[in-house]
């Protein structure tokens, strides 16, 4: 035992003395190395070190984040690794490139789309080598940029868009600074990175969401490398602020899935406060794609699609409003005083005016019918007389008051004012004389008039609550009071009986479609189906074909507006489906649907429901 001992004292002790003198060795090394640096070569690093530059680089804001009604992220930020390329540092490109391609992907287009950007942009300016990539490829890079002369790795921002096609159309997406837009007095639009809100509310509120660049001061070797960076507090990036909207993302998402195959546009508003809790254009596009660069056939299959997936329906998409009308001609006869609301119009399925004929949808007709039945039944002959009644400059002053001719485009554009057609406008237009014949189409909705399908939201709205409802979609930018509609207590009532009539009443359009579900809460509507085509008379005598026989452009549009309760309106919904045909059965279950999920986020409906059990007078179809 005392040998082993003895042994392995011996074994540490020659152990000890072979690591001290590994230390001693470093050690003198490292004294030797010191003293060359600091005496032999001093004045030459002193020489360098005096060439050192100081600069300032750019620190481009963080965006603010897009968010709905309950804080929800519609649009938000994630990190952006990319590479920067410092043109008057890089001695031979192609080299470069070379060396960059063994590192991370890189493929020849993007190879020729780095020189264009060399070749429009200054010698001092930097572009981007590559972004987007993944922190393996990141680090790959950085661990080689001393091969990589001119190569500056930075984290950035990417835009994420959450909800992806479903928020696309309101929310917009950003993109790289155009060329064509002047960047002289704003160094931010020239950093490589930097991306400003290209549609929607990205581009809208862009100056609000963008913030302020900041600086950082570097220093520089002789040789082009940043050699330390002196951070300075007063120089700091600025956020920009955070933007709300109206938009209540759950809801959103419901309602795109609802719609999920269908060209369609949905529009929701608050009756109380006009805030616009739901505003849809169905199919969507994904921004993420326009956020990170879509190549050129993604963004070519969009421009070809038929169902124009680019295109905001329900902000800009005109149609007639059809049928969805009726309400609207209806409170306005009993405000000329051209009919009591009780008289009884005979509907044969046709009216004659000159050699003309005017048939009603229900080509048997519907019998005698009063104001009430007409709405909910929409009988075409009850209003083609109270139409020529009226005249068309009736008409067209009560429309106007309900919300068609204006733009609400919401403050992030794409707006339409559709059309409401007049005497002068067909002159102007045509230069012919109005016929009585397009007064008695326009009292159905058809004819020249165009609405949006926000501008039905609106209308209505306006029924529901006698008041001028304006929707606003931004936080902030809400009306405060609502002016008097110029109608009636009376007449707005017997309006919305017969809305209450269509979707309530056993004879209803829309009854077959069941109810809200939620207790005994009722809803009031209107069916609308906005023709596309011209029925000759040849086959309206033989047989009208019916959509599912034509091509989907030739089809009619099929329309929905409702609101609810019936008895103390909270949201009013339109809902729009192109060339879906009938409103009752493709558009007004999507539209009750959603206007249900929106009343059970409502506090004031939940307590009507307390302890009351859900049902539903029949089976949604």
């Amino acid at each position: 035992m005392a040998g082993r001992g003895e042994d392995a004292r011996g074994l540490f002790t020659r152990r000890a003395l072979v690591l001290s003198g590994a230390g001693v060795a470093a050690f003198g090394a490292l004294t030797a190395r010191l003293y060359k640096l600091q005496i032999l070569e001093s004045d030459r690093y002193r020489g360098l070190s005096d060439e050192n530059q100081f600069n300032y680089q750019l620190l481009p804001p963080s965006r603010g984040q897009i968010l709905d009604r309950d804080g929800v992220p519609l649009a938000k930020n994630a990190d952006n690794f990319r590479l920067l390329l410092e043109p008057e540092q890089v001695p031979d490109l192609d080299d470069l490139l070379a060396r960059l391609s063994k590192i991370i992907p890189l493929r020849n287009d993007m190879h020729e789309r780095i020189r264009k950007s060399l070749k429009r942009r200054s010698k001092s300016t930097a572009v981007v080598l590559a972004e987007n990539l993944d922190w393996a490829q990141f680090a790959a890079a950085n661990l080689q940029l001393p091969e990589l002369p001119g190569v500056r790795p930075e984290v950035g921002e990417l835009r994420i868009y959450p909800d992806g096609a479903s928020m696309a159309h309101v929310i917009g997406y950003v993109g790289r600074v155009p060329e064509s837009m002047d960047t002289e007095d704003e160094p931010l639009l020239r950093h490589p990175g930097f991306r400003i809100g290209r549609t929607g509310a990205e581009k809208a509120l862009d100056k609000k969401l963008r913030g302020h660049a900041g600086a950082l001061k570097v220093e520089v070797s002789a040789l082009g490398r940043v050699v330390r960076e002196l951070p300075d507090p007063a120089t700091i990036a600025r956020p920009g602020d955070d933007v709300e909207l109206t938009l209540d993302q759950r809801v959103q998402s419901f309602a795109a899935a609802r719609l999920k195959g269908q060209s369609a546009a949905v529009c929701a508003i608050d009756i109380d406060t006009g805030a616009v809790p739901v505003l849809l254009s169905t199919p969507g596009f994904d921004p993420n794609l326009f956020a990170k660069g879509i190549s050129g056939p993604d963004y070519r299959s969009l421009l070809e699609d038929e169902f124009k997936p680019l295109f905001n329906k329900a902000l800009g998409g005109t149609y007639p409003p059809a049928s969805c009308i009726k309400p609207v001609i209806a409170v306005t006869a009993l405000r000329q005083g051209i009919t009591d609301g009780h008289e009884r119009v005979l509907c044969t399925g046709k009216i004659k005016l000159g050699d003309r004929e005017f048939h009603c949808w229900k080509r048997s007709g519907h019998g005698p019918v009063n104001m009430l039945g007409a709405i909910g039944k929409s009988c075409d002959i009850y209003f083609y007389e109270m139409a020529r009644r009226l005249g068309i400059d009736n008409i067209r002053d009560a429309v106007h008051e309900f919300g068609f001719g204006e733009n609400f485009d919401l403050g992030i554009g794409g707006g339409n004012t559709g059309l409401v057609p007049d005497q002068a406008w067909k002159r102007a237009r045509f230069g012919t004389s109005w016929s009585q014949g397009e007064t008695l189409i326009a009292g159905i909705g058809q004819g020249y008039l165009a609405t949006t399908p926000i501008q039905l939201a609106v209308m209505t709205a306006r029924l529901a609550s006698g008041v001028k409802v304006m929707p606003y979609l931004i936080k902030g930018e809400e009306q405060h009071g609502f002016g008097e509609l110029g109608f009636s207590t009376a007449g707005l009532g017997a309006a919305r009986a017969g809305m209450i009539a269509v979707c309530e009443a056993p004879w209803g359009t829309a009854y077959r479609m069941g109810g809200l579900g939620l207790g005994d809460l009722k809803m009031a509507g209107k069916t609308g189906t906005g023709q596309v085509r011209r029925i000759t008379k040849v086959e309206r005598d033989d047989r009208v074909r019916k959509n599912s026989e034509l091509p989907w452009r030739l089809r009619d549009h099929a329309l929905f507006v409702t609101y609810a309760p019936a008895d103390a309106p909270r949201y009013a919904v339109a809902v729009v489906v192109e060339h879906g045909g009938g409103g009752s059965v493709v558009a007004a279950p999507p539209a009750r649907d959603i206007l249900r999920e929106l009343l059970r986020e409502d506090p004031a409906t939940l307590a009507r429901l307390s302890g009351v059990g859900t049902s539903a007078k029949g089976p949604a179809t």
